[in-house]
């Protein structure tokens, strides 16, 4: 977890605590298993049966709550602390008891931001979020593409959409927020984190919330050298969280433990001297006794496994008409597939490479794309005005290394006008196909991700005559995150 972010995520696919069933190896129950399933080997049953037992080990080694007079300090040492020096953050608001659905509004939103994000990053799409959304109806009336384009930049879009389409269920449902977490579980992007932040934050219910910042305070404070990312690591994680929530303050004392771990607490440099729960800390008390010792062992570090690598080539086609200058053309953009990697969103026409080719190679690939997706070919449906390579750069997702190659081809429909290109395209494209073209003035206000955004300010610069070396961009997909309050 990277120390200079705000959140982190548990598991993409977290479990209910209480719904976790374990199965047991032993004698007459492994017995009667043989008898019913006869057909699966038994040295297949065997080895599943020491895997188990390796594990419930590990389970047994992990289980070790917290005492009651340590539960007690810990709740009221981190109370104290949070009162005193909790950021002042907009979702943070304090609201009458008859407006706790505008609160757990603002709290969805914010902890749907949150992931993997950096605080000082969200902050700003907050404000302009609520300012144009205030309350979950007027969400419920927004379509897809308004909102992506208020998300754009924050990467992760499905979130965006997920709030959308969760907001929808909420209204349609008639029934009102839902106020405790079981119920908010069932609504669209609502998982075991999110709801337990909104039922303890917003409706006061005494539930727990586990994410990166809590999983680092948690395996501090009792020395847990497990794999965090563990599914019986992960449960007990929520089963020592569960334990210590204050009955009377739970939201208050859920966040105090994320604050704990999102400013003191934090990955590489933990401010254990200014710490409230230092005297409860068993990794600090292990480091007292033997510097050779960190702090920092804990949470044991997960090695991630190394994103793939793609190579894609992007084509900005300009389509110039007959009355008009080269400066004054639009450029064709095509909608991305609704399902998958930055689904619904609008990027320039591209082809993804099995590996890495050399120029022509490329610009072959285009043209056969182009030919077969809008019939673009030169000397026969358009005159080729120019067509320059303009460079590449690496955009980096949570799981893929993209190597980007960037041409602009400018065109010239011959006999087109402005108010014909549409309906010429409209001709030829593909049927499954969403596309349309817009000038410059409109591409500049539209909400892109951050890779084609890079991709068009190499063309502007390329119009401008400046000279631009792309340099390696990190996709904001890619954030991971210290208020961190998560992993999923």
């Amino acid at each position: 977890i990277n120390p200079t972010f705000e959140r982190s995520t548990v598991a993409s696919k977290r479990q209910n605590p209480e719904t976790i069933l374990s199965w047991h190896c032993k004698g007459s129950s492994f017995k009667r298993k043989s008898m019913l399933h006869s057909s699966v080997p038994r040295e297949k049953l065997m080895r599943k049966c020491r895997q188990k037992t390796v594990e419930e080990k590990e389970f047994i080694d992990m289980e070790d709550l917290f005492s009651e007079k340590e539960t007690r300090k810990i709740r009221v040492s981190l109370l104290d602390w949070y009162d005193a020096n909790q950021r002042d953050l907009p979702w943070r608001k304090r609201y009458s008891e008859d407006e706790k659905e505008k609160r757990a509004y603002e709290v969805w939103v914010s902890e749907i931001m949150l992931q993997q994000t950096r605080v000082q990053t969200v902050m700003e799409y907050y404000k302009r979020w609520m300012h144009k959304w205030p309350t979950i109806y007027d969400l419920a009336q927004a379509s897809l593409e308004e909102v992506n384009e208020m998300w754009a930049g924050l990467g992760y879009y499905r979130r965006a959409r997920f709030l959308l389409e969760g907001a929808k269920m909420v209204v349609e449902g008639n029934d009102g927020f839902p106020n405790q977490a079981s119920s908010l579980m069932k609504v669209k992007g609502i998982g075991e984190y999110t709801a337990g932040a909104i039922a303890s934050i917003a409706f006061n219910e005494v539930v727990p919330v586990v994410d990166g910042n809590v999983i680092r305070v948690l395996a501090r404070l009792k020395a847990i050298s497990a794999n965090p990312k563990d599914r019986l690591t992960v449960k007990n994680f929520w089963k020592l969280a569960a334990q210590l929530v204050d009955p009377s303050r739970p939201g208050d004392f859920n966040q105090s433990l994320m604050e704990l771990g999102a400013t003191l607490c934090s990955v590489s440099k933990p401010s254990c001297s200014s710490c409230p729960v230092s005297s409860q800390c068993r990794a600090y008390s292990l480091f007292q006794e033997n510097r050779t010792n960190p702090v920092t062992d804990y949470p044991t570090k997960v090695v991630k496994a190394k994103p793939r690598c793609d190579f894609c080539c992007v084509c900005v086609l300009e389509i110039l008409n007959q009355e008009r200058n080269q400066s004054g053309g639009r450029f064709v953009l095509i909608k991305r597939p609704e399902e998958g990697l930055l689904a619904g969103l609008w990027e320039f026409p591209s082809v993804i490479l099995e590996e890495e080719a050399d120029f022509e190679t490329r610009r072959n690939a285009i043209d056969v794309y182009l030919k077969e997706t809008f019939h673009v070919e030169a000397k026969k449906t358009c005159s080729i005005v120019s067509r320059r390579e303009l460079g590449e750069f690496v955009h980096i997702f949570t799981h893929i290394r993209r190597k980007i190659y960037v041409e602009l081809l400018v065109v010239q429909l011959t006999g087109v006008t402005e108010g014909e290109t549409d309906d010429l395209f409209k001709d030829h494209a593909k049927d499954n196909l969403t596309w349309k073209c817009v000038n410059s003035d409109v591409l500049s206000t539209m909400g892109l991700t951050s890779a084609v955004r890079k991709v068009y300010s190499m063309v502007e610069a390329h119009k401008q005559g400046i000279s631009v070396v792309a340099q390696p961009q990190v996709s904001l997909n890619r954030r991971v995150i210290s208020r961190k309050r998560r992993i999923p």
